[in-house]
């Protein structure tokens, strides 16, 4: 018969016994089983072999005498907490044979008098710990044949009177948490089916009654620790080592995350591997447990929105050395509780307004070492790092060149400028250039006017179509990124040259459109990287000479158009002649322009021996890829030829100019002001002829045209260029403030959001409503600036109010309801006391000791002096004691900058020394007291953003400058006056604004903007300055930051971090049998292996290899200028190798000279004599 039980499942039974009779009767008990079934049933239910599906709710509620009831063999894949409520007469409950995989908590609860259950052959994957423990009658229980991994230790204790237990064919895990059931098998041998161990591989099929306890171990405890609730984890990822709630997987090549992350994981390492972008798939939202995720030194480029949803308990993301180029304002959201982010050493340009607003606890943040492009996109971020005062590793800028390496929380507002080159914010995702349309993969920015490729192509585009345009040049960095392209149209542009390696990293693209273009050259490896290229289209062009080779890394080139461009076919075109007849990838429309004797005649039919050498190639046609053959370079200059068909002139000494045409003299960099012309009157002196309306030493005067002005009301005159302004008081308006301003009239009420405007005759107020602010009630006040939101909630801000957005599970009006959540991390602390002044302190692996890792700038065995500043700002200076200038002045600066103008070094007030950087070069103005100063120019230059050292000797009336040890040049400020006096402070790297002022007016300098870089050391008179001692330090950092060669300061992090890892094994001494050197020191390091720290001079692994410094004597002349000494002396050189230390004068023995000159003068001059020579660290 077919019946529909009373709880509304469908029941297909078979004749059995003699229950119900046979026949085709159809029951519907959708409301009651009918009376005459149930006297049948009042202590058996027999529904075995049936279609049961579920089990609902007090299923059995009516029948409370039942003894036995059968459902096997059924379908049933779902049963009611309560279905077997009420039953405490059952005695035997037989489930077998269904589909069952979850027994819900309390489903035998109060079936005490129950004796057989049988749960076998279902899908059951778990037990809870409270599942059997109200049966207390229980004789046999089989879980036999399911997919039970684990059970909680007591889960059977309730079990008095269990005789038989049947656990064969589950998968147990034979971890440490399942020990106790080997244990309770001991001692309880009621376990007949034989039930083994699944996993681990070593205990695979092994009995677990027969296993002792040792054999039961934990490499991953918390996948089976809170078995008794249900929650089995996954396995560790393969291929990776779980450790506790560690999860390991670095370093191990990795493309993509794995899925199966366990989810107890607190802990996960990806480092290392080759991860490629971050997908929002809602992989991190399924770790709730996670707090830290390593993510160094990968290939990621990009991190998709709401990536980290849902994994609100990650307190560290390191994210370092990867390839971000960008920070978008949904790459972070959900990390509320993030504490520490690392995105140091990436390609990061930009960072997008908001980027961080919802980091609520973040405290560090590191950016260092990123090229981030200091424009207008970019000034908000200057005043949110401000705010803000995070700690970590501070970003700076790396562009534009006025503003490289200043730290972006220290540039002005004013500082971050746009410019038609540099325009260029964060993209974010879905991003189209302007101008342009994207459909798909395809990106059309046809006849739309462009002057330049557009930044930011999307970098899947395959098709890309910038014909019709007026772009001049190819610039391969905006198309670099373009893997996947396989179509690039240029055609009908303006471009004039095709560079090296262009099209490099474009391998895929097949098609390459450059006609009707103004091309004149195409260099040799122009097209190297095409290796997929087909059709290569240059019609239509101003080429003659093609490279042989251009075209050999064409290997899949089927198409080649050369047409109408006027070639020159001598013999350095013949290998083009032979390379089209090949395959003949040129149909023969390409033609010879000249010679003459081969004009008109086509590159594929004419007989490569045609093609010969006979004439000088004139240079118009050399000219079109080397700009030198234009002869740019004037007296005396050498030609360098540059890309991009550029050229750079190398001067001779003396001159200077983009073809060196200026003479360096007095009159170097024009010192006159408001357009008046130089004219030197003498070595090291010039005069101004000024222009008309100008007057003053340097012009710098301006005539008042103030003196007969129109101006009313009171109003301000203000001079101006052969012109004047009047500046109005208040309420009044017009040219020349003659009309009064109609305050809160219709024509004029500034007052916005319903302000009530008061008219107070000379000037106006607005009364805002509540929610503003400002003079014209135009600002919202931010009522979120002291809200009181919990909890990682986001506050949204309202006119007068504000709303908290609650993050996850938390809820109330200030989201301070919290969800029940625990969080336990270890804190280690390698040093306990130290005396590291301004440094880390480390403990190497297997040492007793301690080192100082001194922070940037810093110096000494405790990191106590402050040796090297980097000088951020516009107003940076370190102020000194006055120079010492008896008997001689010597002061020595190293440094680096990228700035052409800046301060180096001032003193004095009349009489004064003035160093300063000018066009690149450095400018020295000196004074002694004999009109007029004396002034000389390097002819070095030393804004290239290399180390330079710049050393400036004061002997009375003479002083020299020298350049990188090069040759040495002097002034003389002739006169009465012998010595140079100086008794003010002496400045570096700037000037205050006073004694700046005075000097700029008095011509002592000709630009006050502060030094921008780094000084490196400076010694005066022979000993380091301490800046740590300096009188004033106005906005210095120390160190070098991104310009330190010897070490980089990421580097030292990493290494740092290394150091700090405790050992895998007991340290054992790496230095104990050394190999180290001629007295040099063994210094462990990590890995249990070791350095040797050479003394000065040697060099090698072991230092083995010692220095060559020695003493080389010579009798000569010593001259100077046009000078010489009077006799020829006895004199020395410090010559051979120091490994990386220099060989230099240890020792030395000044003696007075008398000097000789060619014009009959004579001085005497201190010379010191080398004595004694050895290797030294300081090379200056």
């Amino acid at each position: 018969m077919r019946l529909t039980a009373s709880w509304g499942m469908a029941i297909k039974t078979y004749p059995a016994h003699n229950f119900w009779p046979r026949g085709a009767v159809s029951w519907h008990c959708s409301r009651g089983a009918p009376s005459n079934l149930i006297k049948h049933f009042s202590t058996n239910q027999r529904l075995e072999q049936n279609e049961i599906v579920e089990i609902p709710t007090k299923a059995f509620a009516a029948h409370k005498r039942l003894r036995r009831i059968d459902l096997s063999n059924n379908k049933i894949s779902k049963i009611a907490s309560d279905a077997f409520q009420g039953l405490k007469a059952l005695t035997s409950l037989v489930l077998y044979g269904n589909k069952i995989k979850d027994l819900p908590a309390g489903v035998f609860q109060g079936l005490v008098s129950l004796q057989l259950l049988l749960l076998n052959a279902n899908e059951i994957t778990c037990i809870r710990k409270d599942t059997f423990s109200d049966l207390h009658s229980l004789s046999l229980l089989s879980l036999y044949d399911n997919n039970i991994q684990s059970l909680a230790n007591g889960s059977f204790d309730s079990l008095r009177s269990i005789q038989t237990l049947h656990l064969a064919r589950n998968p147990f895990i034979c971890d440490c948490n399942l020990k106790w059931l080997a244990e309770y098998l001991h001692r309880n041998p009621i376990e007949t089916s034989g039930a083994r161990c699944d996993t681990p591989k070593r205990m695979q099929r092994r009995r677990i009654e027969a296993l002792k306890d040792e054999k039961f171990k934990c490499q991953e405890e918390f996948r089976t620790r809170f078995a008794g609730e249900c929650l089995i984890d996954n396995a560790c990822p393969s291929g990776c080592t779980c450790d506790g709630t560690v999860v390991d997987c670095s370093g191990k090549g990795l493309k993509e995350i794995p899925r199966d992350i366990p989810v107890y994981t607190t802990e996960l390492l990806l480092h290392d591997n080759e991860l490629g972008r971050i997908k929002s798939d809602g992989l991190f939202g399924r770790l709730p447990n996670l707090i830290r995720l390593d993510l160094r030194r990968n290939q990621i480029t990009g991190i998709e929105e709401n990536s980290f949803e849902g994994a609100s308990r990650i307190y560290e993301l390191l994210l370092s050395e990867n390839k971000l180029l960008e920070i978008h304002n949904k790459m972070f959201l959900g990390l509320h509780n993030l504490k520490v982010l690392s995105l140091n050493n990436n390609q990061i340009t930009c960072v997008m307004p908001g980027s961080f607003d919802h980091l609520t606890s973040l405290h560090t943040l590191n950016l260092m070492q990123n090229p981030f492009m200091c424009n207008c996109h970019l000034a908000w971020f200057s005043d949110w790092l401000k705010s803000k005062g995070l700690s970590g590793s501070p970003p700076k800028c790396a562009g534009p060149t006025r503003v490289k390496d200043v730290l972006i929380r220290e540039l002005p507002k004013n500082e971050f400028k746009c410019t038609s080159d540099n325009d260029q914010g964060c993209l974010g995702e879905n991003y189209c250039p302007p101008k342009c349309s994207c459909t798909g993969t395809v990106v059309r920015c046809s006849r739309a006017k462009l002057t330049e490729i557009p930044r930011g192509i999307p970098p899947e585009t395959s098709e890309l179509y910038l014909d019709i345009n007026e772009i001049t040049t190819i610039q391969a960095d905006r198309i670099s990124h373009l893997k996947s392209l396989t179509r690039l149209d240029l055609s009908s542009n303006q471009i004039g040259m095709l560079s090296n390696n262009t099209f490099a990293n474009l391998s895929k693209l097949s098609t390459l459109i450059i006609s009707y273009n103004k091309l004149q050259c195409v260099q040799r490896n122009a097209l190297t990287g095409l290796k997929s290229l087909r059709i290569l289209s240059l019609h239509g062009n101003q080429i003659s000479m093609i490279p042989e080779g251009t075209f050999s890394n064409l290997k899949s080139i089927s198409h080649i158009a050369l047409g109408s461009n006027p070639l020159y076919c001598d013999c350095s075109l013949r290998w083009l002649s032979d390379w089209v007849k090949v395959d003949y990838v040129e149909p023969g429309i390409a033609h010879c322009a000249e010679p003459a004797n081969m004009k008109d005649k086509s590159i594929l039919s004419t007989p490569s021996t045609a093609f010969q050498c006979k004439g000088k190639v004139s240079n118009e046609i050399l000219a079109k890829c080397d700009a030198c053959f234009t002869f740019p370079c004037k007296n005396g200059g050498k030609c360098a030829t540059q890309p991009e068909r550029d050229y750079e002139c190398k001067c001779a000494p003396g001159y200077h100019g983009k073809n060196c045409e200026f003479m360096i003299d007095a009159c170097y960099g024009n010192p006159c002001r408001n357009g008046a012309s130089c004219k030197v009157l003498e070595e090291g002196r010039f005069s101004c002829v000024c222009q008309a309306g100008f007057t003053g030493l340097r012009c710098e005067t301006n005539i008042d045209d103030c003196a007969s002005n129109k101006c009313q009301n009171n109003a301000t005159c203000v001079d101006l260029v052969n012109s004047y302004q009047c500046k109005c008081p208040a309420g009044f308006m017009g040219e020349f403030c003659e009309t009064k301003i109609p305050f809160c009239t219709d024509q004029y009420n500034p007052c916005k959001n319903n302000a009530r405007c008061v008219d107070h005759d000379t000037y106006y107020t607005c009364e805002c409503l509540p929610g503003f602010k400002g003079e014209n009630c135009t600002i919202n006040i931010d009522d979120c600036e002291n809200h009181m939101c919990q909890n990682g909630a986001t506050c949204i801000d309202g006119i007068n109010e504000y709303k908290c957005k609650c993050d996850g599970d938390f809820s109330g009006k200030f989201c301070e309801i919290t969800p029940l959540v625990a969080m336990m991390y270890p804190q280690t602390s390698p040093c306990q006391h130290h005396d590291c002044v301004h440094g880390v302190c480390f403990q190497p692996s297997g040492s007793n000791d301690y080192l100082c890792k001194c922070a940037p700038g810093y110096s000494g065995k405790r990191c106590e002096y402050l040796t090297s500043l980097s000088f951020v700002h516009n107003t940076s200076y370190v102020e000194l004691e006055p120079l010492r200038t008896k008997p001689e002045a010597n002061v020595t600066i190293i440094f680096a900058t990228s700035q052409e103008n800046g301060v180096l070094m001032y003193d004095g007030h009349q009489e004064h020394l003035a160093v300063e950087l000018f066009n690149g070069r450095i400018r020295v103005s000196y004074d002694v007291g004999n009109y007029p100063v004396s002034t000389m120019y390097s002819f070095e230059m030393v804004s290239d953003g290399i180390y330079h050292v710049v050393e400036l000797i004061a002997i009375k009336k003479n002083f020299t400058l020298r350049v990188d040890r090069g040759p040495a040049r002097s002034i003389i400020n002739e006169g009465s006056k012998d010595y140079l006096r100086l008794s003010t402070p002496m400045y570096l790297g700037g000037i205050p604004p006073e004694p700046g002022r005075q000097a700029f007016t008095q011509w002592h300098l000709r630009n006050l903007t502060s030094f921008h870089g780094c000084m490196k050391e400076v010694w005066i008179n022979h000993k380091q300055v301490d800046f740590g001692n300096a009188q004033t330090q106005q906005k210095v950092q120390p160190g070098c930051g991104m310009m330190e060669t010897d070490r980089d300061e990421e580097e030292q992090e990493d290494e740092m971090d290394e150091m700090v890892k405790e050992p895998a094994a007991p340290p054992v001494d790496p230095c104990l049998n050394h190999h180290c050197k001629h007295d040099s020191k063994c210094v462990p390091t990590v890995n249990s292996e070791y350095v040797c720290k050479c003394r000065p001079g040697f060099k090698g692994k072991y230092c083995e290899q010692a220095p060559t410094c020695r003493k080389e004597q010579k009798r000569e002349y010593y001259t100077e200028n046009d000078c010489r000494s009077r006799k020829p002396l006895k004199m020395a050189n410090c010559t051979g190798s120091c490994a990386n230390s220099c060989c230099h004068a240890r020792k030395s023995k000044r003696r007075k000279v008398r000097i000789m000159c060619a014009d009959g003068t004579r001085y005497t001059k201190d010379i010191d004599i080398v004595r004694k020579c050895a290797c030294t660290k300081k090379c200056y």
